[in-house]
């Protein structure tokens, strides 16, 4: 079954599963436009301030490769899931610069599952994700747990049979 034919539940992330991410290529332009809105220090906004930095060129805020981590999560499996969202994140750390033309790819892999007992029904996941650039250097990793549904409850509240 394609993983975009299934609705993942809690039930579906058990520890060890991984989940690809990715490829996104970063432009120039990109890099600029988030760190014009979000981060406008120069070694994010100015090409040449971004080469005579000790990031070596034109660099994606630390903010945007975590946007860019979100967005490829989205597409990869939060968009077919029970997700509840997130309370927080225990581990973020921008490992090397992601440069204008850098392709970013990783994966994300469930360390830990287990029910709460405050809210029936949902169940916490921990997840590690990492992402590497083109060259195979780990630019980001990151830890944090997301909240998910459990297939029984939702079937429950829909009236579906078990």
């Amino acid at each position: 079954m394609n993983l975009s034919d299934q609705i993942l539940a809690y039930e579906d992330f058990h520890p060890g599963r991984r989940f690809a991410l990715g490829p996104v290529t970063v432009s120039a332009a990109e890099i600029i436009e988030f760190a014009s809105e979000f981060d406008p220090q120069p070694m994010h906004t100015d090409e040449a301030a971004g080469r005579a930095s000790i990031l070596g060129g034109l660099a994606a805020s630390g903010w945007h490769t975590s946007a860019m981590l979100m967005r490829m999560m989205i597409d990869s499996y939060l968009l077919n899931s029970l997700s509840e969202g997130a309370p927080g994140i225990d581990i973020m750390e921008w490992r090397r610069p992601v440069i204008a033309g850098d392709t970013l790819s990783g994966h994300s892999t469930v360390l830990e599952a287990r029910a709460l007992r405050s809210r029936p029904g949902i169940g916490i996941v921990k997840f590690r994700h990492e992402l590497e650039n083109q060259r195979g250097e780990t630019v980001c990793v990151s830890e944090n747990p997301i909240m998910f549904r459990m297939a029984t409850a939702t079937e429950a509240q829909t009236g579906a049979s078990a």
